[in-house]
């Protein structure tokens, strides 16, 4: 039977099962790469119907919107930004990587 109880931080949430807690959620912050300095650029399709997507993650917040656009151009290509985390469509790892190898230190990472 459905039913209202609270987690361990005292928030109020909506159970279906008998006895166990929901998990709680990770911060937008802990769930991206590690700020390490390194700017990662990988490549994944798990989510998307099959369809290749670029990732860029480690970049400065404060120059995510811009730098999207510019990349976007570069490659010819849509995208988006969503959680600091910039993400163009297809497959443009090495063109993404020599790009920005002047500006900061770039790392491939992943297929």
């Amino acid at each position: 039977m459905p039913r209202y109880r609270s987690n361990q931080d005292g928030e109020q949430v909506y159970s279906t099962s008998g006895g166990r807690t929901p998990q709680k959620k990770k911060d937008v912050a802990s769930a991206g790469s590690p700020r390490d300095g390194l700017v990662r650029v990988s490549r994944t399709n798990s989510g998307r119907k099959g369809k290749t997507v670029t990732l860029v993650t480690g970049l400065p917040l404060s120059d995510v919107k811009d730098l999207a656009k510019e990349l976007k151009r570069h490659c010819g290509s849509g995208g988006a930004v969503k959680d600091g985390v910039v993400e163009i469509q297809g497959d443009h790892r090495q063109k993404i990587a020599d790009h920005l190898e002047d500006r900061y230190t770039v790392k491939l990472s992943g297929g």
